[in-house]
């Protein structure tokens, strides 16, 4: 599991501040998310029961004042009734006092009470406790995980999830408690006056919470298909808008527009699908709703013909099943909501809780830093193919050697780094460093001693400083700036301006760094990497962006990074990698020549080949690539 992690801004101080620490909303669970709804309901808020459980019961006693209220509206018109309006406040004084008391003082106060309940303590904290919880998980998926989805469906799930289980707390606590308490208390307040008015009431409720068991599944099942397909949308809209750059080039706003709309018209035809359920429910429920005050009013004015109530009890049960009768309504649309809502957690169950594909065995332990010595020991990787990839691979490389990799596309060499830095498991073999099987110890150990540089450099829409200092996090700005002037970076960095106003370091780089060119992309990349000074490098094609001046210039930067590391270059441009100690030919996922670039020209093999093309200003089709 992830550590827990809070935020760099301490909190103001405040009452507010306290009473929403109340809940710890940043504590990470303790287990992975189970794949069944209630179970994944408690896994998401595990730790913050007794506080929402402490709120549900301020809500019930909310919800016995509306009882109260009708009991002090039938006890006011028996007192008047008997006293007439000369003796009443002479005679009845305390009731008037204490129904102002009530009404002024003690039911506001516990409608205060319940507010900041749900508005203080619960909803902010639970929402940021299941949306960190979902985070943390997601995080620890494979890089394949991410490969098969959208991005923004992705992050769509986690806010859908959240907020869709933060909304089903909050109502089960502000509605249903409440209501429940009511619906309990005017069973008491019924039975007080005549128990066949009480039987009246459990009938009618009988026949309502049959018409919610009749329709609320539909609602559950059609919200899901309706989330389902406003996250597409959100997944087509997110794909389009992160490849604004190949649409533009390629002259094909029109067709994204339709892909577009298409997701658009299924979300559209899943919402009128919603919306018809939803009409019929409400019409169904108008009916039910109006039958009860006819019931209870109604017994009630029957049994006072007969002598056993009174015009107190009359004013307190239609005063009961009039607010019954509209908190209907009130009540049947939150648990609509709440089933929409279920729905939509169960939909976002289906993407974010499975168990990852390449997870960190229970008795893994943490590699300190390395030496460097590196082995591929008959390693075969196929992607769950039949081919490609490697194949019965065995290499060996010494700490601080300095070798290059070469081969045509398809050779193997990115699946050889992959596998490296365990973004996926061998298939045969094992990876040692220092002698460790590198399934023996946790991915992020592992990748803390590995340091690359990509062809295409990743940048976060952050400032330049903030970019670079992802390599080490504690770095000061001294050691940032350092790293950038040892990448030829500083330069350009301090000629940034950003949409903002900020400038230099300060600059934001825009998202994935569409501010920069590619050459300086990479040489950010190349400050990152000089940053985390880690026992290993990984090249790949970590100059290819550059022009030949700033690349020489680079090149000779790259000579102190280098020094007493383990360094794996992918070349195409085999002119950067000739003075390697050793350099790696692959073919089909096999290591095919290895040697000294003078030993390999010597041989005259594959290598030479490759070496005698580009040099002619050439490269064949089966040149390296």
């Amino acid at each position: 599991m992830l550590q827990k992690t809070t935020p760099e801004t301490e909190p103001a101080p405040g009452a507010a501040q306290r009473l929403a620490g109340l809940i710890d909303a940043f504590e990470p669970a303790q287990s992975a998310p189970p794949r069944s709804l209630w179970a994944f309901i408690l896994w998401s808020v595990r730790g913050a029961w007794p506080v929402l459980l402490l709120a549900a019961l301020i809500s019930a006693l909310v919800g016995t004042t509306e009882v109260i209220s009708a009991l002090l509206l039938g006890l006011i018109i028996d007192a008047v009734v008997e006293s007439g309006p000369i003796g009443f406040f002479a005679r009845h004084l305390w009731l008037m006092v204490l129904f102002v008391a009530f009404f002024v003082v003690l039911r506001p106060l516990a409608f205060g009470l319940s507010s900041a309940a749900n508005s203080i303590v619960v909803m902010p904290n639970v929402y940021v406790l299941v949306q960190s919880r979902l985070n943390r998980w997601t995080l620890g998926q494979p890089v394949t995980f991410f490969d098969n989805d959208f991005a923004g469906r992705i992050a769509q799930k986690q806010v859908q999830t959240a907020r869709a289980l933060t909304d089903v707390a909050n109502e089960a606590i502000n509605t249903m408690a409440f209501a429940l308490a009511s619906i309990l208390g005017s069973v008491v307040l019924l039975l007080t006056i005549d128990s066949r008015v009480a039987l009246a009431l459990a009938l009618w409720l009988a026949a309502y919470l049959a018409l919610i068991h009749h329709f609320l599944p539909q609602v559950r099942a059609r919200s899901g298909a309706r989330a389902g397909a406003r996250a597409q949308v959100s997944g087509q809209v997110v794909d389009t808008i992160t490849n604004i750059k190949t649409v533009k080039l390629f002259a094909h706003a029109d067709f994204e527009d339709r892909a577009a709309l298409n997701a658009m018209g299924i979300f559209r035809d899943r919402a009128v699908e919603f919306g018809e359920v939803q009409a019929v429910f409400r019409f169904w429920l108008m009916v039910i709703a109006g039958v009860l005050p006819v019931m209870l009013i109604g017994g009630t004015l029957w049994l006072w013909t007969l002598g056993a109530t009174t015009p107190g009890d009359i004013a307190a049960a239609g005063a009961v099943s009039i607010r019954i009768a509209q908190m209907t309504g009130w009540v049947s649309f939150v648990l609509m909501a709440i089933y929409g809502n279920i729905g939509e957690i169960e939909d976002g169950m289906k993407t974010l809780t499975p168990p990852p594909s390449l997870a960190d065995a229970p008795d893994v332990v943490e590699l300190g830093r390395v030496a460097g010595a590196v082995r591929f020991e008959d390693v075969g990787f196929a992607y769950g193919r039949q081919s490609g990839g490697v194949e019965r691979l065995d290499l060996a490389i010494a700490p601080g050697e300095k070798i290059g990799i070469v081969g045509a596309s398809g050779a193997g060499k990115s699946t050889l780094v992959a596998l490296l830095l365990r973004l996926y498991d061998v298939e045969a073999g094992r990876i040692t460093i220092d002698g460790q099987d590198i399934r023996g110890v946790t991915q992020e150990s592992l990748r803390r001693n590995i340091a690359m540089v990509t062809q295409e450099t990743a940048m976060f829409n952050r400032s330049a400083y903030e970019n670079i200092r992802y390599g080490r996090p504690d770095a000061t700005r001294a050691e940032v700036e350092e790293a950038a002037r040892a990448a030829e970076a500083h330069a350009f960095i301090l000629g940034l301006q950003d949409h903002a106003g900020r400038r230099g370091y300060d600059a934001h780089l825009g998202e994935r760094g569409v501010r920069l060119s590619g050459g300086q992309r990479q040489r950010i990349a190349l400050a990152r990497a000089f940053l985390k000074n880690a026992p290993i490098l990984v090249l790949d094609e970590a100059t290819s962006a550059l022009d030949s001046e700033v690349e020489a210039a680079v090149q000779d930067a790259l000579e102190p990074l280098m020094d007493g590391k383990t360094v794996l270059a992918i070349a195409h441009r085999l002119s950067t990698i000739a003075r390697l100690d050793r350099i790696i030919v692959l073919d089909e996922g096999r290591v095919i020549e290895q040697g000294s670039h003078e030993e390999l020209l010597a041989r005259e093999g594959v290598y030479a080949r490759f070496w005698a093309r580009q040099s002619g200003g050439f490269l064949g089709c089966d040149a390296v690539s």
